[in-house]
């Protein structure tokens, strides 16, 4: 399926069309799922976020410039929305941080490597609500500290502690999970 909505299908939307609305949120739901899942704790979540960019995206269908392409302009509103939702429920949330990483055999690679998608996805979704918004931003988006700090409202020093601690909690989880698999087989 084509990732670019028709010229006919943005102008429907334009004028506020239900049935276009249908048709580019059946279209894109699958895109927008994989994205806000990586920066949600829960299926649940993630949708919360889905739907509240779908929003945006209908009421401020005016401001997309038609000469670019509409699924990067979807995908900003897609972490712009998850970083407000993270923002707003940060406030809420108590994080748990690691006093020591452990040293893990092997390489985060080859770990990584022995996973399916949705097993990674899962692992990201245990951080905690910065590491994981830290390290989607940084690591899957491309984002500078600088970029995460001011977007998040924090030190460039704490976008760093925080990514390296997500890579720790990450790399500990996936060896936990993979030494798991194994001991299935013994």
């Amino acid at each position: 399926m084509d990732l670019e909505p028709a010229k006919s299908l943005i102008d429907g939307l334009c004028k506020n069309d239900p049935k276009s609305q249908e048709l580019l949120y059946k279209q894109f739901y699958s895109y927008g799922m994989s994205v806000c899942l990586r920066y949600t704790s829960s299926r649940e979540e993630a949708v919360e976020v889905l739907n509240d960019s779908f929003m945006k995206v209908f009421t401020h269908i005016q401001q997309y410039d038609k000469s670019l392409v509409f699924r990067s302009w979807f995908r900003r509103i897609l972490i712009n929305t998850a970083i407000n939702h993270y923002k707003k429920d940060r406030h809420h949330v108590t994080t748990k941080e690691l006093e020591q990483s452990i040293h893990v055999k092997g390489t985060q690679e080859d770990v990584m490597a022995k996973l399916h998608y949705q097993e990674m996805i899962a692992v990201v979704q245990t951080l905690s609500p910065v590491y994981r918004t830290v390290f989607n931003l940084y690591v899957i988006e491309g984002y500078s500290h600088e970029e995460i700090g001011e977007q998040l409202g924090i030190s460039v020093g704490a976008s760093k502690s925080n990514l390296s601690r997500a890579r720790a909690n990450l790399r500990e989880l996936l060896t936990r999970n993979h030494e798991k698999g194994l001991a299935k087989y013994e």
